[in-house]
């Protein structure tokens, strides 16, 4: 961390502890820009856990930020309704975009279950050998020597590949769902928001390509193993319309894009801040497996979910009323000391690693996460095989956004 880095979270601890808690707003962007969350979530889950914040732009919500807490919130489907949307935005009344992340049992088991064939063993079985190759090329075309950014020609080009191969997309259009997956989740703050008119006409030429698409598919006799074809031919999701399609598109496309092309940058941040654990790592690669779990805790590279009170709820000795919005802040219930031992250290070969909140429980736990961690495993297995160092050369630079934790940039020096 830079002397710059270092006086920022100097800042933000001071400001953090000293501020009346009632004014503490942790949704805020500009806390993530800088990375300077962390005493803001230390001190809630010690003197209240179960917050109220007032005033925000997006209307008042409770932060959910001790483990079980978040554990509660997540499984208790009949409490807590993840209608109508998942992150601490409320969806435009002229331009909802439903997906079953959003949508309440028993419609979003029925869309589930269509997808999920993707991800089953069998299928992941058949596409190892396919990301090994492709993680081969792109380090194959990667420069030693000289500095380059790791997020660019590494974290997005191997998701937007995966993607590509899971939707049996257009290779030479595959960085079309990168933009797609960007523009969705960006905010105000973030220098890819141009206005929320020029989002949505770049949403709508999304879902114009994929109609495309789903008419080349929908009437083939034998479907393919893809997701459009699944969604084509579901018995639950082929008469979706247009808005309800754009809406599961999307939710496929952020899900396979941010959690492992954030955690292939969070994993090289998290090994350079932390030189005993890379070297522990070089010394004994078997720990690979279980450093893609820790990895996946540290970064939590999806920060929050949100979820409806159904009806009042007890919870943390506070009252939380039916209709209030619940955020649960997986970014603070992974730093929980209380359940994960020195949950601020990033440990590879921690015991009992799986044990995080990133993927989320319950109904709603990602249904792709065997997939994220196969890629982070396949990246690090060959990037031993190759270099001793991946070291980086400066400060990451933060996306401004409370739901997706993650990077612009981040530049790397190769070292054999």
């Amino acid at each position: 961390m830079s002397d710059g880095a270092n006086d920022i979270a100097a800042q933000a601890k001071a400001r953090a502890w000293s501020m009346p808690i009632e004014d503490i707003n942790v949704a805020d962007p500009d806390l993530f820009r800088t990375n300077s969350f962390w005493p803001y979530f230390e001190r809630l889950r010690k003197e209240d856990p179960v917050h109220y914040c007032k005033d925000h732009e997006f209307g008042p919500y409770w932060s959910i930020t001790k483990y079980n807490d978040i554990m509660f919130v997540d499984t208790n489907h009949q409490l807590f309704s993840s209608e109508p949307s998942i992150t601490i935005a409320d969806p435009k009344d002229d331009f909802q975009l439903p997906m079953f992340i959003a949508m309440d049992q028993p419609k979003h088991d029925l869309q589930r279950k269509v997808v999920s064939p993707i991800v089953s063993p069998a299928n992941l079985g058949r596409l190892e050998s396919t990301i090994r190759e492709r993680v081969n090329t792109i380090f194959d075309g990667l420069p030693e020597g000289e500095t380059f950014d790791w997020v660019d020609k590494v974290s997005i080009e191997l998701t937007t590949q995966m993607l590509a191969t899971l939707f049996d997309f257009p290779w030479e259009d595959r960085r079309k769902l990168t933009y797609w997956s960007d523009i969705t989740t960006a905010g105000p703050n973030s220098p890819l928001f141009v206005s929320e008119e020029h989002r949505r006409a770049q949403l709508m030429d999304c879902a114009q390509y994929f109609m495309g698409l789903w008419n080349e598919r929908v009437n083939l006799t034998e479907p393919g193993n893809d997701l459009i074809s699944m969604l084509a031919h579901g018995e639950s999701t082929r008469n979706m319309d247009r808005m309800e399609f754009l809406g599961n598109l999307l939710l496929l496309i952020v899900g396979g894009n941010d959690t492992t092309r954030n955690s292939l940058t969070g994993g090289v941040l998290a090994l350079n801040q932390n030189p005993a654990e890379y070297e522990k790592l070089r010394a004994d690669p078997s720990l690979i497996p279980n450093m893609v779990s820790e990895i996946i805790r540290w970064q939590t590279p999806l920060a929050h979910m949100r979820r409806n009170a159904l009806q009042d709820v007890e919870l943390g000795g506070k009252t939380i009323k039916k209709g209030d919005k619940v955020i649960m802040w997986y970014v603070s219930g992974n730093r929980d000391d209380e359940v994960i031992e020195n949950a601020d250290s990033f440990i590879i070969d921690r015991a009992r690693a799986r044990q995080h909140l990133s993927f989320g429980f319950g109904i709603h736990r990602c249904v792709g996460n065997r997939l994220a961690e196969m890629q982070l495993k396949i990246v690090w297995e060959e990037i031993l095989k190759r270099w001793s160092f991946v070291e980086v050369m400066g400060d990451p630079d933060y996306v401004p956004s409370s739901f997706v934790k993650g990077y612009f940039n981040l530049p790397v020096r190769l070292h054999k």
